[in-house]
């Protein structure tokens, strides 16, 4: 068991005891005191595992040789990154956006998740718009005038 493990139990048992001397009255606040405590350290760690695939993925490029590139419309490699990055990166999100937005009920997961396609929706739509716009432009130049 790691420090942090034993951090969140200390955490626990102070909140239980708390709500043994405050009474049933402050249960929910408590409640939604820990819960607030453990969001943010979901969050945190999904922000550690997110910034460590994209050191990896950076890395894995600068030791292949090419350029790192920002993720976005597939270059002439043919990024996966930038087709696909981003709806990973929103379902991993989802997971505690969809926990907070069930506090305010069905309303607020729909806007959640309307929100979330939408964005997945716009990427997808500017991904295949770059693509066309790159044919177009091998189409325009000859093939030994592309540099790799």
């Amino acid at each position: 068991m790691d420090a942090r493990d034993q951090e969140l139990q200390k955490e626990l048992a102070a909140t239980i005891q708390a709500r043994k001397d405050l009474g049933e009255e402050y249960e929910s606040a408590l409640v939604d005191s820990f819960m607030e405590k453990i969001d943010k350290r979901l969050d945190a760690q999904i922000e550690r595992r997110v910034r460590r695939e994209l050191a990896e993925h950076q890395t894995s490029f600068a030791r292949a040789g090419r350029p790192v590139t920002r993720p976005g419309p597939p270059d002439a490699g043919g990024s996966r990154f930038g087709r696909y990055g981003l709806a990973g990166f929103s379902l991993i999100l989802a997971i505690p956006l969809s926990a907070i937005a069930s506090n305010s009920g069905l309303p607020g997961l729909l806007v959640t998740w309307i929100g979330i396609v939408g964005v997945n929706a716009a990427q997808s739509i500017g991904v295949f718009a770059g693509e066309r716009s790159l044919d177009r432009r091998r189409r325009a130049k000859p093939d030994d005038a592309w540099e790799d």
